[in-house]
């Protein structure tokens, strides 16, 4: 189901939504307007494709999905990205220098197909920009385990790497109802790419072409964006200070960048000269450096009063990408040589990673010393050691309950010393052990066992006769000869 460009209205921008998170903030673009781009839509959901109102569309995996979608796989999405690859390639070719790949990670198509399209693009020489989503927390783990897999591929095919944290757009609206929270994260990839193709497409006082914007974005790394509106009195300031603590920054700090996209848009009450000035010089200082800023001006009858800013910041790694649910354990591990640390206000809570026991052969029969350390564990908090420090009385300083702890940990390490010497001496003597007794080996005296044939138990007894006459009896028939 593949459409051609007007040739007569082939635009160097193209921008391709991938999936159905993708495709529907292609559609939002679409309908609500940047100037001058070229929009495709890419899916495996023939039906997804129906409803678009984007003319361009590439159904992805015709003979692998037959018109369904990858049901939540990427390696799905992956192999039909692969199968129509050449559709895609049909459609950059034409007079195309810059590609905007919108995806929302996490799902099947767009998580696998898109980096696939970034690498063609990417191969093609295209100034390459991806805006990708991660999903909202109740989404579910799996979804967002897929999206930072699918991030962490696409990062390898494009120059800039926008992305926008579903789970953060809750920080900036607040409790959307459910319609309302998908079309706004439609709202912001929508607004982050007309934020940079309309400094390329609409014309203002201040000349910016398609090379000041490659320069800018061109092998940047993971961009950053934020955005701020405000009016009134002030309101340059205010808007630019909500650009630079946005939410959709992922709390990262933006100082010390060395580019930066900032488009400012006004609507009946233009922006003035003096507002401008105070914009650029507020940025200036927060970023604490001279940036080179490739910035732009916009008209948006709608504002009214309203000025709007959106500042895009590259340049940084891929660490800034938020992982949701790290599940990760941070855990220390300390020895009996390990030093301690004294605090004053609270013991340290040493977390124990691994736990060992001391093999030895089942069948000898010998004691286990007992090793004293100071510790004391608390049942509610498994795995944790608490050093355990006495509270400083009159008299005595700091350094001597450390060295009273030392020696106590030394002395403790001897007799783990002393145990594994013994351990080893048992394994070289082993035959001597086997043939000897235990109580021969550690020089102990005990009493000589009293056999049967030596008993003293009196064997007569008391019998009655016949006549009643009590007669003394030698042999005691309850008496034998061996108890054993």
């Amino acid at each position: 189901m593949n459409f051609d460009l007007p040739v007569d209205r082939s635009s160097i921008i193209k921008v391709i939504g991938v999936g159905g998170g993708g495709s529907n903030a292609v559609n939002h673009m679409f309908r609500k307007g940047i100037r001058d781009v070229n929009f495709v839509v890419c899916n495996t959901d023939a039906q997804a494709l129906l409803n678009s109102p984007v003319s361009v569309k590439i159904q992805l995996g015709e003979s692998l999905t037959e018109g369904r979608g990858a049901g939540n796989k990427p390696e799905i999405g992956r192999q039909a990205a692969i199968e129509n690859i050449d559709d895609v390639v049909n459609v950059l070719s034409r007079n195309t220098k810059m590609v905007f790949i919108t995806a929302g990670m996490g799902g099947g198509t767009g998580t696998g197909a898109a980096p696939i399209i970034a690498k063609a693009a990417k191969e093609m020489g295209l100034l390459t920009v991806a805006i990708v989503t991660i999903p909202f927390r109740f989404e579910g783990d799996k979804r967002i385990n897929q999206a930072i897999e699918g991030i962490n591929e696409i990062e390898k095919y494009v120059d800039s790497l926008l992305v926008i944290n579903n789970e953060k757009l809750r920080d900036v609206c607040g409790n959307l109802k459910f319609s309302e929270a998908f079309s706004y994260a439609d709202n912001v990839l929508a607004t982050a790419a007309k934020g940079i193709a309309e400094i390329i497409t609409v014309p203002g006082y201040v000349n910016v072409d398609f090379a000041d914007v490659e320069t800018v974005l061109s092998k940047s790394g993971v961009a950053l964006m934020g955005t701020g509106i405000a009016e009134g009195e002030n309101r340059a300031i205010k808007a630019v200070q909500q650009a630079l603590t946005s939410p959709l920054l992922n709390d990262s700090d933006i100082k010390g960048t060395e580019n930066m996209l900032l488009n400012i848009t006004s609507g009946v009450n233009e922006i003035t000269m003096d507002e401008i000035g105070e914009i650029a010089d507020y940025v200036n200082s927060e970023v604490g450096t001279s940036p080179n800023i490739i910035w732009g001006t916009g008209y948006d009858e709608k504002l009214g009063d309203k000025i709007s800013i959106t500042i895009i910041a590259t340049g940084f790694k891929s660490s800034s990408i938020p992982e949701l649910y790290a599940r990760k354990n941070n855990k220390r591990t300390i020895t009996l040589t390990d030093s301690v640390t004294h605090e004053k206000k609270r013991p340290p809570l040493v977390k124990v990673e691994n736990q060992f026991a001391l093999q030895r052969d089942s069948s000898l029969d010998f004691s286990q010393r007992t090793l004293d350390f100071d510790i004391k564990t608390e049942k509610s908090r498994e795995n944790l050691i608490i050093l355990d420090e006495p509270e400083n009385e009159a008299g005595v300083t700091v350094e001597t309950k450390k060295s009273d702890i030392q020696r106590k940990l030394q002395e403790s390490r001897e007799r783990m010393k002393e145990r594994r010497m013994d351990a080893a001496n048992i394994n070289e003597n082993i035959d001597e052990i086997e043939n000897e007794p235990a109580y021969k080996r550690k020089n102990l005296k005990i009493d000589q066992p009293v056999y049967s044939q030596d008993s003293k138990v009196s064997r007569y007894s008391l019998e009655d006769d016949d006549d009643f006459t009590i007669r003394l009896n030698t042999n005691n028939s309850y008496l034998h000869d061996n108890v054993d």
